[in-house]
């Protein structure tokens, strides 16, 4: 536009100029140009011309002006969006961006890396949390409702089955001044090493708690039931052989050996290991493993398929962890009519500030009762007819005191998996004293 108006300006100064010429010049006569600078004012048309020039001059070197600062302008424009991509691509924290319509327009790798998906852009929330989860339902809350929920922990299923916590802030974009939810923000934090953590710091508490219980009790308990058990062994050889009598105290002596049995494992489950420092190599010890547990429970495919390698730790420990575990998972399939299979599968993690390997022991049973998945490792409690409820906590605090982690949890096709973690270079682990066990 700006250029269009010199031009006509320009074309009107021209026919002005030719008129006045015209008018008061003689034929034949040649005008005068004065200098652009310097017009002469006896000359009206000299002076237009020089006047128009003058004026195109100004103009253009404003239209200079203002392309640098459009220049200057758009360079700020583009490094503010550069910086603001730079910060969101580095953030720590996960950003998601959603609209009205319930498409994410907007995440960062931090967002991808916490909830296991790649490429989030442009697809719908609900398709890629899951329409039932916690964290579907917070967003949804916050578009529909405009609600905004700060500091909430929830659970989340990535697609590889890995359970995770994250931390949650989620807050509406409103439209303008008004009320209208244009869309949600979204932050997200990965706590599961964090919680992982917490739950290990509490279980060293619970068993400092119960190491000194033990040793105020365990003794004097033995004791009674040695007792009990001498009263009850006079009882029967005295007896009449088939007489009520004798009948009553081999009942005693069933219940003191189960008591005694209970005491034991407790034992076992309260006093402080002391983990010997050796390398174990884990394949050649799992196959050993598993041909026990197929003599112990026969029928049942043991296999083992993926990697392993050498962990520092206790040999004999680690086994007895293992065995537990695979001799649970072969037990609960040993009723499922299409066939019972064990998989042990192993994989090293090299990514993280510790390398380690990741031991998933998984069955096709019943799998496990929801209200029992978070108290499976609870010492005393169990879902086995003859169980002391200790074997799972003990493979526990073996794994913990390793360095390492484990989790259970159900497969979507059916049946269990424990997974365990164990660093591949343990660092030294304060051992759990149960009388000195305060920090």
């Amino acid at each position: 536009m700006l250029s269009g108006g010199l031009f006509v300006l320009v074309v009107i100064g021209a026919v002005i100029a030719a008129i006045a010429a015209r008018r008061f010049l003689q034929p034949g006569e040649r005008p005068a140009v004065p200098p652009i600078d310097a017009p002469r004012s006896d000359n009206p048309a000299a002076f237009m011309t020089a006047s128009m020039q003058a004026v195109i001059q100004k103009l253009r070197e404003q239209e200079k002006e203002l392309e640098a600062l459009h220049r200057a302008e758009r360079e700020r424009a583009q490094q503010t969006e550069r910086l603001s991509e730079a910060v969101t691509r580095n953030m720590p924290a996960g950003l998601l961006l959603v609209n009205s319509s319930g498409l994410i327009t907007s995440a960062n790798p931090a967002a991808e890396a916490a909830l296991g998906v790649k490429s989030l852009a442009y697809r719908r929330y609900s398709e890629i949390l899951g329409n039932d989860s916690r964290l579907t339902q917070l967003i949804r809350g916050c578009l529909d409702q405009g609600r905004t929920f700060r500091r909430e922990e929830v659970e989340y299923l990535t697609p590889s089955h890995e359970l995770r916590q994250l931390g949650v802030t989620i807050s509406p974009i409103l439209r303008g001044s008004t009320d209208d939810v244009n869309g949600a923000i979204c932050l997200l934090s990965d706590l599961t090493e964090l919680t992982a953590l917490q739950k290990q710091i509490h279980m060293k508490e619970n068993l400092a708690a119960l190491g000194e219980l033990s040793a105020g009790i365990a003794h004097e308990f033995k004791n009674s039931l040695a007792t009990i058990s001498g009263y009850a062994q006079m009882i029967r050889s005295e007896a009449e052989r088939g007489s009520e009598i004798r009948e009553h105290g081999e009942k005693i002596l069933d219940q003191t050996r189960a008591l005694t049995h209970v005491v034991t494992e407790f034992l076992k489950f309260a006093r402080p290991l002391d983990l010997a420092d050796e390398q174990v190599a884990l394949r050649p010890m799992i196959e050993r493993v598993l041909v026990e547990v197929s003599e112990t429970v026969p029928g049942v495919p043991l296999t083992t398929e993926g990697e392993f390698t050498e962990v520092s730790g206790d040999d004999a420990l680690l086994r007895q962890a293992i065995l537990n575990l695979a001799r649970n998972a072969a037990e609960a399939v040993t009723e499922n009519p299409a066939g019972g299979r064990v998989v042990v599968r192993g994989e090293i993690e090299e990514s993280g500030p510790m390398r380690g390997q990741r031991i998933t022991i998984a069955d096709n049973g019943p799998g496990i009762p929801p209200e029992s998945l978070t108290k499976i490792f609870v010492p005393f409690y169990t879902t086995k007819a003859n169980g002391t409820g200790l074997g799972l906590a003990v493979v526990q605090k073996i794994v913990v005191q390793h360095g390492g982690t484990i989790e259970a949890r159900n497969q979507p096709q059916g049946g269990a998996e424990f997974i365990l973690w164990l660093p591949i270079v343990r660092e030294s682990v304060r051992v759990i004293d149960s009388v000195h066990a305060h920090p």
